[in-house]
């Protein structure tokens, strides 16, 4: 079952990249990816980042390092702790997270046409019922999404 998972995974962030190198944004590789999953890293501190994404601080510096030379995010002072930064897209930044969504509801809508259109509703149903153990409380689109973002869940940080 977890090829099965994730499987459908690499299908969405092999046509992420597609999509992000068709329209130049072609300096992103696989791992930048990961920096903009959902909720994405706007106002967030890098440890903040590490923990969603459970990587090493190193790592997520690393990472947002390269996508501030890059020209999608700066890392500024946070205004109440002056030891500690805050992650800021650029519009840049904003507009490769918005293709990466655009691209992600293209996925669903092709998937959608060949499964049909109850898919979305039924894969959603259950997989908020294997990761959370239920799913009639996450029955709207607000509702999943700050679920699937929560942290410390087996859903934490997906596209959703």
């Amino acid at each position: 079952m977890g090829a099965l998972l994730r499987i459908p995974w690499e299908t969405v962030r092999r046509r992420m990249l597609e999509r992000l190198h068709e329209r130049g944004f072609d300096d992103l590789d696989v791992a930048h990816l990961a920096v903009f999953l959902f909720p994405g890293p706007q106002d967030a501190k890098p440890s903040e980042l590490a923990a969603r994404l459970r990587a090493s601080k190193q790592s997520i510096n690393h990472l947002l390092g390269q996508l501030e030379r890059l020209g999608y995010l700066e890392r500024r002072d946070d205004p109440d702790d002056l030891r500690s930064r805050r992650v800021h897209l650029t519009a840049r930044g904003k507009a490769a997270g918005l293709l990466m969504r655009q691209t992600v509801e293209e996925v669903e809508r092709d998937w959608e046409k060949r499964l049909g259109a109850s898919f979305k509703l039924l894969i959603r149903t259950q997989l908020a019922r294997a990761c959370y153990g239920r799913s009639s409380e996450l029955d709207n689109e607000r509702d999943f999404q700050s679920q699937a973002c929560r942290p410390g869940t087996l859903g934490g940080g997906l596209l959703s």
